[in-house]
């Protein structure tokens, strides 16, 4: 039966093609990990690709969009840029268009936001008493995107189980995949 010969590969395993499974596996993880760092580094964003949860921004995103963010602090924000913000005390960061800014001259910047498919600005978002957002408030600004491919990431959210289910069989096949 080709189906559990898996099985019959992992008791055939001695312990140095053990190790060597494990030591594979641990490679491809931190070689993701190297590579979401080194984007973070390029982009100037803690997070440069997210995932937009909502239908606020629709016609110009949609709900799965996944958008590449960039925040380079010497670009100014303007009217009409699509950021992605964070409010304190909210974990999930939001993803809207600039409304209004005002500037000083000694640079100081503080703006408003409003989802293109929402009636009113972003005020009652913002933490109570926040009326304004800051340039420290933002993650990044959203320079391109890839349609619905992060509805994956909305489909594992909304069922952990299934996210537990598809990592644990994705090691699990790193782990006793052998090569001939």
């Amino acid at each position: 039966m080709e189906l559990f010969s898996f099985v019959d590969d992992i008791k055939r395993m001695d312990k140095r093609q053990a190790i060597y499974q494990i030591l594979n596996f641990g490679m491809i993880i931190s070689t993701a990990l190297m590579i979401w760092k080194g984007l973070m580094v390029v982009t100037s964003s803690e997070s440069p690709i997210v995932v937009v949860l909502s239908g606020s921004m629709e016609p110009a995103f949609y709900r799965g969009d996944l958008l590449m963010l960039t925040n380079y602090r010497e670009e100014p924000i303007r009217a009409g840029d699509i950021v992605v913000f964070r409010i304190e005390g909210r974990d999930i960061p939001i993803v809207h268009r600039v409304l209004k800014v005002h500037e000083r001259d000694d640079g100081y910047v503080k703006f408003l936001t409003k989802g293109d498919n929402n009636q009113v600005d972003d005020r009652g978002l913002y933490a109570p008493g926040q009326l304004w957002l800051e340039k420290k408030d933002v993650i990044g600004r959203a320079r391109g995107f890839l349609p619905y491919i992060g509805m994956v990431t909305i489909v594992m959210n909304d069922h952990p189980q299934l996210k537990y289910l598809v990592l644990a069989v994705l090691g699990f096949f790193v782990l006793v995949h052998r090569e001939n």
